[in-house]
């Protein structure tokens, strides 16, 4: 499929103070978008000045959150190469979230196309400083006129880009995690496994509960019997228990992130033990008092690597490490961002350059 292309004629002004972009509210010049209609498929793919979009109140999607979405990034090297991070995976994830949610199904290799093409348009936007990225936030949408329950016939896949700070502006600083004990985020059978909007809107009432207790992100536990550790609401979760890497396994409830997918490769690429299996918050607080929980930390796109320091589960506050990033967890973020930046050799074949 042929990608039209439609410059602005109203560009605007690029951040000048890299260190204060923050994150997901400065947008780029333009976005792709491309629609479907039942019969016709995929078409009219286009990349566009950014702008809005306009919904009938109707549309199916602000009604009944047939939504998926994507996030993932683009870096510039120091030579000033920009290249992403496993884009192939995140569009083989998309399609894994549109087929739990009866949205058609996208061309993996033209999506990754498309997005190259896009960051292509927009590569002076991507950031120079180091820390900084272009974060890449591709979604889809329902967009039917019509209240009533039924797959649509019609939907919009956009791609829009954000410039986005460091995560971490003052150093690879430990969170505070809190164990949701009362609510729940997915059961298996449900639509946990999938990137869509509802997910996240389900988790912010337990979040609210970790914030009114002075903690940043929620752990959440499985919907049938609140044990087993599932994962923190914008990330994967990992244990270090003596020595062997731990991840709660795919049982279909938990999103399969890729910098966790990542995190797993990394280490067993280095002969350290990494396992995927179903873990209670009973085994991980029993490790704790016999001195064997060495490392807790959270993987995803926006932090890549996010050290754990304390772990409130009910009364009992675990402190990890010493409320420091462990040796495991810095390996990971050193090994990761290396290449991600182009710092040290892509031995795994994960970067795509932008041409």
């Amino acid at each position: 499929m042929e990608i039209k292309i439609e410059l602005t004629k109203t560009p605007k002004a690029k951040p000048t103070d890299e260190t204060k972009l923050g994150f997901g509210h400065i947008f780029t010049d333009h976005m792709f978008v491309m629609n479907y209609d039942t019969g016709e498929g995929w078409h009219d793919a286009r990349i566009v000045p950014f702008d809005n979009v306009t919904l009938s109140p109707a549309a199916m999607c602000l009604h009944y959150g047939q939504e998926i979405f994507e996030g993932l990034k683009a870096y510039r090297t120091a030579d000033g190469t920009v290249q992403l991070f496993r884009p192939d995976e995140n569009y083989k994830r998309m399609n894994v979230s549109a087929e739990r949610m009866v949205i058609p199904q996208i061309d993996e290799e033209f999506m990754v196309e498309a997005t190259k093409k896009l960051v292509e348009v927009e590569k002076d936007w991507v950031p120079h400083t180091d820390g900084a990225s272009l974060y890449i936030r591709p979604f889809i949408f329902a967009t039917d006129p019509y209240v009533g329950v039924r797959p649509a016939d019609h939907y919009l896949f956009l791609i829009i880009l954000s410039p986005s700070g460091a995560y971490y502006s003052t150093g690879l600083n430990p969170v505070k995690i809190y164990v949701e004990q009362k609510y729940v985020r997915a059961v298996r059978g449900g639509t946990g496994f999938a990137k869509t909007a509802a997910n996240y809107a389900i988790s912010l009432k337990g979040q609210d509960e970790a914030h009114a207790q002075d903690y940043e992100q929620v752990l959440w536990l499985d919907g049938v019997e609140q044990k087993y550790i599932e994962e923190v609401g914008s990330m994967n979760i990992f244990f270090v228990i003596d020595g062997e890497v731990i991840t709660p396994l795919l049982t279909g409830s938990v999103l399969p992130g890729i910098t966790r997918k990542s995190a797993l490769e990394v280490c067993r690429s280095k002969g350290i033990k990494a396992t995927e299996r179903r873990i209670t918050i009973e085994e991980v607080a029993k490790a704790y008092d016999e001195g064997k929980l060495d490392e807790v930390f959270g993987t995803g796109t926006a932090a890549v690597i996010s050290p754990v320091g304390h772990l409130k589960w009910g009364d009992k506050v675990m402190t990890i490490n010493d409320n420091k990033i462990g040796k495991i967890s810095q390996m990971l973020y050193d090994t990761m961002t290396g290449i991600q930046w182009g710092k040290i050799p892509d031995e795994f074949g994960w970067t795509v350059k932008i041409d």
